[in-house]
């Protein structure tokens, strides 16, 4: 399936910085729950996420990610999701996060 550019620029797609990370015991698969910060435009936005592989909560803080900002609010049990993190699926089927190489302002738009 092929999509146009406006489709792709309907996926609001910004990078945060990891400001918390915790575990999440009451999820069905092992995740945790982080916070991150998008900067002033966006602010602090919570997201779960399936990474309990290949990260500790000491390796996720001051990380940057990419996430989508823009898909409606998710209930993950008594957790309510705002984000989604991106990342791909490594040998194992573990999640890698997304991240920039270098550094780039909090909030900045996938282009």
């Amino acid at each position: 399936m092929t999509i146009t550019y406006d489709d792709f620029l309907n996926v609001d797609i910004r990078v945060g910085e990891i400001i918390e990370a915790k575990d999440f015991p009451e999820a069905r698969r092992p995740a945790y729950q982080l916070r991150i910060n998008f900067g002033d435009e966006i602010g602090i936005k919570k997201t779960s996420a399936q990474i309990t592989q290949n990260y500790t909560l000491e390796s996720l803080q001051g990380k940057y990610v990419a996430a989508v900002i823009n898909f409606p609010p998710k209930q993950i049990g008594p957790f309510m999701s705002e984000v989604l993190v991106l990342g791909f699926m490594d040998e194992n089927n573990n999640v890698t996060l997304v991240s920039p190489d270098k550094a780039v302002p909090l909030g900045g738009r996938l282009h």
